[in-house]
């Protein structure tokens, strides 16, 4: 037959080696091809009396990343079609069919009557790790880089080629469940240690050690395939199965309210599976994961937490014309936790990194939190001690500023005061070169007015990092009214570098992300106000989907800050633009209360040295007034705590804030944990439809106030019946290889 994607022979030991390369890809892929081509290969072994087993390992760095996932794409649209044309049962049972070809191919590789071995290379992810668990035998190449696990769940997904089954019979139900809904990614200690990799060999020594186990007379059944076999935590309805089953349950909604179908499936096909014989029970698996595949939740989370953060990250906002030019230096200004962090990201990536204070201890004070972070991950045994003196080493503390003289990108991350930013800006620029990028870390000052203290506004940009640094994965990049294409390639390559995802913004009054979750933390003040419980609101905004309660947040960000900000709006813009009852609520808090959020111990919550921290008794003084929780409509507090985050989100797409749909959802998510499920702000309102949307901002408005009523965009769209992926495609440019 003919190979695109694998080679394979077969030596004078009667062992084959299958060798997966697929061209013109830099890691390989599973897609209907790929699938295809190794269903051939595994019939054509399995019947060839001369073959006495079979190696598969990969030709390139990586075992396989997974899915292409733009084939589960062209299945949802098959049954669309078809549901069309030939109604939604020959739909649904074509797409049970095609959906499970590949829990079908692994199913053969593992039933074939040849041992086969899993030669990893590299990383397996996905369909990938799949594959691997269908073999008999798993061994890896010792690489610190490598990682093992299935992540489906972090977009709307779950393993679907019999992942959950095999995975449900290797380990007990406890620690099964967890793997498969947390969806993390296994260092090989770890994953050998949980016997998910048999064994790991020098990367010489690999295909000689999977030969080896097989001339040594591996076996061609899997465990749960053998008579004998028994389930590692004992059956579904044991003793030990009924203290996991139920408690699983109730720490499933506690976690995800529900909102996550592909979760709950998770928690069915394992429960189910576990009871019945493995071929059903992967038919069990196959018939949820085409439900699954169906889902609005699952769509919605592809498309942005895949697609378009791929897209994204391979710089599809990259100005055409501009060439890359490979970042070497960069210097930071501030050594407080928000450059420590920067300088930390940095030189994690390769870069060298210049790290500028007021004087040698406090500048030596940020480059501390880089040996802290470091430690910590040597600790886990996630690097080496060897790893963690090469960051170190990167990192050149310093006061004086002519150290930045041969810096590429220089960012500025000091006290959020404008005569202080405008300090550091006029020092920087009498020592930079002519070529040199400035970017300000900054989340409320306007980016135009700060780049008029610099000498060349062209080469000024804001780049907006989120706390801590080296877990938020959300670099928002503004735009100046003058800043240029030079700057905005140079601060997205920055941004690819640390391996982060960025968005582009256009300058305005709290930028996107500011100013969006500014309406979430606003709308749980105001709900305050009206009497709903402290604890109401902040079960309610968990419940929305949203990782913490509007207080919750406030008191992270800083309860002082989010009153400097009304104030400042107040001045600028005037009283009608502030709303009168959140700040009396924040002047009581700040002014007469002294209470600044968690920076100070104490905020929204209470904040004890010795456990955790609860909400303030002394809420409930501050509420005029004080609702009957029975007759609150928690629905429709939900409602209004996402509906407000979406709206916002249109208004900047009006305001040319945001110029790209696929940022303000990407940006909604990893920025400040808009309902993941949604797909993001702009999809909530896509999925819900644009005219449900401004019925429900309607109603809100004249319920809640005016702050809820909809944008002249929203209203046109309504009557149109549009979308805004429909109306604001995104620009497909080319992307950076």
């Amino acid at each position: 037959m003919t190979s695109t994607h694998f080679t394979h022979d077969i030596d004078g030991d009667g062992i084959a080696l299958v060798t997966w390369n697929s061209p013109g890809r830099s890691m390989n892929v599973i897609d209907m091809a790929v699938i295809a081509e190794l269903f051939g290969i595994v019939e054509e072994l399995a019947t060839d009396g001369a073959v006495k087993g079979v190696v598969i390992t990969s030709g390139k760095d990586t075992f396989c990343a997974g899915a292409d996932l733009t084939m589960l794409e062209t299945l949802s649209r098959i049954f669309a079609e078809l549901a069309a044309s030939q109604g939604e049962e020959a739909a649904n049972a074509r797409l049970f069919e095609e959906s499970r070809k590949l829990s079908l191919l692994y199913r053969r590789i593992e039933t074939c009557g040849k041992p086969w071995v899993a030669a990893v290379n590299g990383t397996a992810v996905g369909g990938g790790f799949e594959l691997t668990l269908a073999c008999h035998y798993r061994i890896a190449a010792d690489n610190n880089r490598t990682r093992l696990g299935l992540p489906e769940i972090k977009i709307g997904l779950f393993p679907g080629a019999g992942g959950t089954q095999r995975i449900a019979r290797m380990l007990p139900p406890a620690d099964a469940l967890q793997f498969l809904l947390k969806g993390d990614q296994l260092q090989l200690s770890r994953a050998k240690a949980m016997k998910l990799v048999d064994a790991v060999v020098p990367a010489g020594d690999l295909i000689k050690a999977a030969k080896d186990w097989i001339k040594a007379g591996g076996t061609a059944k899997a465990p749960w395939d053998v008579d004998s076999f028994r389930l590692p935590g004992g059956p579904v309805y044991s003793k030990a199965g009924m203290m996991v089953f139920p408690p699983a349950n109730a720490i499933y909604r506690r976690e995800t309210y529900d909102n996550y179908p592909a979760a709950r499936a998770i928690m069915q096909v394992v429960y189910e599976g576990l009871q019945l014989p493995m071929d059903q029970a992967l038919r069990v698996e196959s018939r949820w994961f085409a439900k699954i595949l169906r889902s609005p939740e699952a769509a919605a989370m592809i498309r942005s937490l895949f697609v378009s953060m791929q897209e994204l990250n391979k710089g599809a906002r990259r100005p055409a014309g501009v060439p890359a030019k490979p970042l070497k230096k960069i210097g930071l200004l501030g050594a407080g936790f928000m450059g420590g962090g920067i300088a930390y990201v940095s030189a994690l990536a390769g870069l060298d990194v210049v790290l500028i204070d007021r004087d040698p201890e406090t500048a030596e004070n940020g480059k501390a939190h880089s040996q802290k972070l470091m430690t910590d991950q040597v600790n886990r045994g996630r690097a080496t001690t060897a790893d963690r003196d090469s960051v170190l080493a990167r990192i050149k503390p310093s006061a004086d500023f002519v150290a930045l003289k041969d810096c590429d990108l220089v960012v500025e991350a000091v006290f959020e005061d404008r005569k202080v930013k405008e300090e550091v800006i006029s020092r920087t620029q009498n020592v930079i070169g002519d070529q040199a990028i400035f970017g300000s870390n900054t989340s409320t000052l306007p980016i135009t007015s700060l780049a008029a203290a610099f000498k060349d506004c062209a080469r000024f940009i804001g780049i907006h990092f989120f706390s801590p640094v080296e877990r938020m994965m959300l670099v928002e990049i503004i735009m100046g009214k003058e800043t240029g294409d030079a700057a905005l390639a140079v601060a997205l390559d920055y941004v690819r570098t640390i391996r982060k995802t960025p968005i582009v913004v256009n300058d305005s009054r709290g930028f996107y992300t500011s100013r969006v979750v500014g309406t979430y933390i606003r709308e749980g003040h105001l709900m305050l106000t009206e009497g709903v419980p402290a604890a109401m609101i902040e079960n309610v905004g968990r419940m929305a989907g949203m990782p913490v309660g509007p207080l919750a947040l406030n008191d992270e960000v800083a309860v002082d800050l989010a009153w400097k900000i009304l104030k400042a709006t107040e001045t600028d813009l005037g009283a009608e633009m502030v709303d009168a009852k959140q700040k009396a609520l924040l002047e009581e808090m700040v002014e007469k209360r002294g209470r600044y959020g968690r920076k100070n111990g104490k905020g929204f919550y209470d904040y004890p040295q010795n456990g955790p921290k609860r909400l303030w008794s002394g809420l409930a003084d501050l509420q005029p007034k004080k609702l009957d929780p029975d007759a609150i409509d928690v629905a429709e507090l939900e409602r209004r705590l996402l509906a407000i985050q979406a709206l916002e989100s249109a208004r900047c797409i009006e305001e040319q804030v945001v110029t790209d749909v696929r940022e303000a959802d990407v940006g909604s998510i990893l920025g400040f944990g808009f309902a993941p499920f949604s797909g993001g702000t702009i999809s909530y309102i896509d999925g819900m439809g644009t005219k449900a949307f401004v019925d429900l901002c309607t109603r809100l408005a004249k319920s809640c106030g005016d702050r809820f009523k909809p944008s002249k965009l929203l209203t046109d769209m309504a009557k149109k019946g549009d979308t805004f992926y429909r109306r604001f495609p995104p620009q497909m440019r080319k992307a950076v290889a």
